[in-house]
């Protein structure tokens, strides 16, 4: 709400950062800011048309997120115009168009360069694309500590994947959690796998079933199942349960558990 109202202040006299503020919003999961965010795409398109690298990349971002196929062929001439210009959304929006062949021919080798151009200029989200493009092993993983520093949620899922790959264990454990405490189910599901296996630590039930239910709050109820397992299997406790619910946030579904007591 705070990026949407700042967004519609902003559009008495600067439509760029309108837009800005709106894509924020849309990106926290307001489904308002991305109603306005295309709504003002009009507005940007002179903008873009007259020069403004900033406004190009932001439509470019916008079209490409929002709108249907049939304005690919846009994206790509407003992503362009902004990467060649060395605006870094734009050298990300057009560097991914590369990467995937879409509306483009693909051009990995293109897009590895802009995306470490954006990623050099400060952008988390190209230095995340790059961390997962090349083929430098300590580029990667340089580059995904960067985008995870920087607020890129799944740069911490990633980069302990690539740890695990490394059997650096320990250290991979570290940025799933790391992950997992800031919402992606993906790496909240590693951890409690990795905690109820002994992966990179010792085996800890309470600390498995506590992710396991954590994944709850975020409409995944994929460790639920794992959760009963390990209960059925005699590995927790009721006092065990109890602090697994308590750490997951979730008592309730600690207290469900405890009927699957052996």
């Amino acid at each position: 709400m705070e990026h949407v109202e700042a967004g519609r202040r902003a559009a008495a006299g600067d439509w760029t950062a309108a837009g800005h503020a709106f894509v924020r919003a849309a990106m926290d999961g307001s489904e308002e800011g991305a109603e306005l965010a295309v709504g003002i795409t009009g507005e940007l398109v002179p903008l873009a048309d007259a020069g403004s690298a900033d406004a190009a990349a932001l439509l470019a971002g916008i079209l490409l997120e929002y709108a249907d196929e049939s304005a690919l062929p846009r994206v790509v001439a407003y992503a362009r115009a902004s990467a060649e210009a060395g605006h870094p959304a734009g050298q990300r929006t057009y560097g991914h168009l590369l990467a995937s062949g879409l509306g483009v021919a693909e051009d990995l080798a293109g897009a590895e360069e802009l995306f470490r151009a954006a990623a050099e200029a400060g952008d988390p989200h190209a230095a995340f694309n790059l961390g997962r493009l090349t083929d430098d092993l300590d580029e990667s993983l340089a580059m995904l500590r960067a985008a995870a520093r920087q607020g890129i949620d799944v740069a911490g899922a990633v980069l302990a994947d690539r740890l695990s790959s490394l059997d650096r264990d320990e250290e991979a454990l570290q940025w799933y959690l790391w992950a997992a405490e800031r919402g992606h189910t993906g790496a909240m599901n590693a951890a409690a796998c990795w905690y109820r296996d002994g992966f990179g630590t010792v085996p800890d039930p309470v600390q498995a079933v506590r992710w396991f239910l954590a994944m709850l709050a975020y409409g995944d109820g994929d460790g639920v199942h794992e959760a009963i397992r390990l209960v059925r299997g005699g590995a927790l406790d009721e006092e065990g349960i109890r602090t697994a619910g308590r750490l997951a946030g979730d008592p309730a579904a600690a207290e469900s558990l405890l009927s699957f007591l052996p």
